[in-house]
């Protein structure tokens, strides 16, 4: 019976420890390129389209710098290519199972799913309340620049 009471709780133990994946090290710069969604314009799509007109379908080219992390909470900047000098920062938040994202800047969200040490599929979506009142969606894949 004692030996039983034991054997229960060490794997009690394992599967609590395995409940909860080491969040992976995101540090460094991750380059994304894709296609967004735009309805309107703004910094990173510029152009003189209103909300109301016909959405664009554009080619945009991210980078991402994670500057710091602690376990599971991650920060930075981003900006694009086509506005280098705008660094809009961003707050994200690893889940237990190590592989997805939820994060926020300072007028969207992002949906991250980690694919490997050095991938990530990012998406980001913001609504017409920002203070451009463009609306975009987008899904990607990034990639770690190497360090």
């Amino acid at each position: 019976m004692r030996f039983g009471v034991i054997a229960l709780a060490l794997i009690g133990f394992a599967t609590a420890a395995e409940a909860q994946t080491a969040p992976p090290d995101l540090l460094g710069s991750w380059t994304m390129k894709g296609q967004s969604i735009v309805y309107g314009a703004n910094q990173h799509h510029p152009g003189t389209a209103a909300v109301t007109a016909p959405p664009r379908v554009r080619d945009a080219e991210f980078t991402m710098v994670v500057e710091g992390q602690n376990g599971r909470l991650v920060w930075g900047y981003h900006f694009s290519k086509v506005a280098p000098d705008s660094r809009e920062p961003f707050a994200w938040a690893i889940t237990a199972d190590g592989k997805t994202i939820i994060g926020a800047d300072t007028d969207g969200y992002y949906n991250i799913t980690v694919q490997s040490a050095d991938r990530m599929e990012i998406c980001y979506v913001h609504a017409g309340l920002s203070p451009s009142k463009s609306i975009v969606a987008t899904c990607a894949m990034t990639q770690r620049e190497k360090r």
